[in-house]
């Protein structure tokens, strides 16, 4: 099951979260999935420069993969900011909440994605 789905926060949560649901995960697995697509989606308007950015997600077997893509060539960088810093900490956030994360640099722009591993 693949579902691409438009750049409304709301919207996205929501497909997600329903299309999770179908598939049998536990509420645990859907909150970690939709607090990080939060953060990419967030990055893409903040750092992206990007209005609009592109939600793709899919369910194959056991796993799944979320996708947002947007229009600014500039890789994502893990930091370490300081203990009172109001930001800085997303990849970080990310990186917890999900087994594996990446990014692919895309003709225009970049893909930022993440994979979740459903508990058997």
């Amino acid at each position: 099951m693949c579902t691409r789905n438009t750049p409304s926060l709301t919207l996205s949560k929501q497909a997600l979260r329903d299309a999770m649901t179908r598939n049998g995960w536990d509420a645990d697995a859907i909150f970690n999935a939709e607090l990080a697509l939060c953060e990419l989606i967030v990055n893409a308007w903040r750092h992206g420069d990007t209005p609009a950015p592109i939600v793709w997600f899919s369910v194959l077997g056991r796993t799944l993969r979320v996708t947002v893509s947007d229009e600014s060539d500039a890789l994502p960088q893990q930091r370490t900011p300081a203990d009172s810093a109001e930001s800085g900490r997303g990849l970080q956030l990310v990186a917890g909440l999900t087994h594996r994360w990446g990014v692919d640099p895309q003709k225009r722009g970049k893909a930022i994605w993440y994979e979740l591993d459903c508990a058997a």
